[in-house]
């Protein structure tokens, strides 16, 4: 047998190589720990000194959370109809202004004139309804008919149609106020 697994190999040969391994091993990690502190003591400073306590920034802080923009919807209270415009922003847009998958542009009339073709009543029962890639009501079941059929004569009329706005049935919407009441 050999001597050879007897035998140890180090890489410090030298006593100036073991000087440095000593120092490294103790400064490197006061370093490591000194840089951290700092790290972490260099956040934003809160109190005296700071703007944090400023007469605005203590109001923004304790401010209500409805007064940023959220809006909180009455599930009991009456339904407020949206104009065809603002459902086609807040719905059809993220489709109808880029084109995905097949939808129509706004104001393409080349790509609505076959759709216009087909008629009014078809064009909103295949917005209704779905089609294709399209989800039905837009992908957003809580918009009513008529709200629909009022995003489909924007998109439509933007693309060459001359469609009429829909009415609302009052009547209808009053006798069922009236009936609900009893």
């Amino acid at each position: 047998m050999s001597d050879a697994h007897d035998e140890h190999e180090s890489a410090i040969k030298t006593p100036k190589q073991l000087i440095v391994a000593v120092l490294a091993g103790f400064l490197v990690p006061i370093i490591a720990i000194v840089l951290l502190v700092q790290f972490v003591s260099n956040d934003k400073k809160v109190g005296a000194g700071s703007s944090a306590l400023t007469p605005e920034a203590i109001a923004n802080r304790i401010s209500p959370v409805a007064d940023q923009g959220f809006n909180f919807k009455d599930a009991n209270g009456p339904k407020t109809l949206q104009s065809g415009e603002t459902v086609y922003k807040t719905i059809c847009a993220a489709c109808h202004d880029s084109g995905a998958a097949g939808a129509p542009k706004l104001g393409d009339a080349a790509a609505w004139g076959p759709r216009i073709a087909q008629g009014y009543d078809k064009v909103v029962a295949n917005a209704i309804g779905g089609l294709r890639a399209m989800p039905a009501k837009g992908g957003n079941p809580d918009l009513d008919d008529i709200e629909v059929a009022r995003a489909v004569v924007h998109l439509a009329n933007a693309g060459g149609a001359k469609f009429k706005e829909p009415e609302v049935k009052a009547p209808a919407a009053a006798a069922s106020a009236e009936a609900s009441a009893k």
